[in-house]
């Protein structure tokens, strides 16, 4: 345990956000998602919902200020223009935590290619469809 780090940020996956750079991707995937095939690298969160894990996840990771989006998420049915539930409260999650940056919806035959790119997929216990996130890595800028 460590003094204010989320408890269900284990150690691989602590470990996997600080190794990863400015400009790499995490992917944060639903139970249904194929992320064992998918997956360059694969934490496995089992027994966790999407929605801890983002927010224990932007708690500590640092979003990319030059990308146009740093949160990307699925749509209802692969179609950008249709939300269900889940992506609601994705936005809320991300407009409280990380205001100033827009979640952008996408379609799947753009967002699968960019989870499988990702330098890490992180296999989560979620059941609601199409809950799958994908986050920018940023800097941490220092003083001066």
């Amino acid at each position: 345990m460590l003094i204010g780090i989320p408890s269900i940020l284990g150690p691989e996956l602590l470990a996997t956000l600080r190794a990863m750079g400015h400009g790499d991707e995490i992917a944060i995937v639903d139970g249904n998602y194929p992320a064992q095939e998918h997956a360059r690298r694969l934490v496995r969160a089992d027994g966790h919902g999407l929605l801890p894990l983002l927010q224990a996840i932007l708690t500590v990771l640092p979003l990319d200020d030059d990308a146009p989006f740093a949160i990307c998420r699925a749509s209802l049915h692969n179609d950008p223009d249709h939300s269900g539930p889940i992506h609601h409260e994705i936005e809320a999650l991300c407009g409280r935590l990380k205001p100033g940056y827009a979640v952008q919806p996408m379609a799947g035959d753009t967002l699968y290619p960019r989870i499988r790119a990702a330098h890490t997929i992180v296999a989560s216990s979620e059941t609601a469809l199409y809950a799958n996130v994908i986050l920018r890595k940023g800097v941490i800028r220092g003083d001066g």
